[in-house]
């Protein structure tokens, strides 16, 4: 019935604070952004690797997410990498916070969380 993952939407409280840690901490790129006017809302569509993955929306006063991280809804985000280490070391050099790294238990990969500026959390996942 599916094919794959097209996309997920966060939406964010500051705008132009968000587009920053996602396109230049994250480095994820922009594919295309869209202010509706009427809406006073912008969309802004990122890819990792030419894959669309993300589209970043801004609202006028958007509530905020009830707990972290177990309210009912969307868990997390998750991004797989190469070497956990060195993309720890990345995002703490540009001042993203990370947490200590663990071992999954189930299949023995390291991962950790960090948080975006909306305290959404995210998660790196060692391939």
């Amino acid at each position: 019935m599916f094919v794959d993952i097209h996309h997920i939407a966060i939406i964010c409280s500051d705008y132009q604070k968000s587009k920053h840690f996602y396109t230049r901490i994250l480095g994820l790129e922009v594919i295309n952004e869209t202010y509706r006017k009427e809406r006073d809302s912008y969309k802004l569509d990122l890819a990792l690797n030419k894959h669309y993955i993300i589209e970043l929306f801004s609202f006028p006063n958007p509530p905020e997410r009830p707990s972290r991280p177990e309210a009912c809804g969307l868990r997390h985000l998750a991004f797989s990498v190469k070497n956990i280490d060195l993309t720890v070391e990345l995002l703490n050099k540009k001042g993203v916070s990370t947490e200590d790294i663990r071992i999954d238990e189930i299949t023995g990969k390291r991962f950790t969380f960090f948080s975006d500026p909306d305290n959404l959390p995210l998660e790196i996942y060692e391939l």
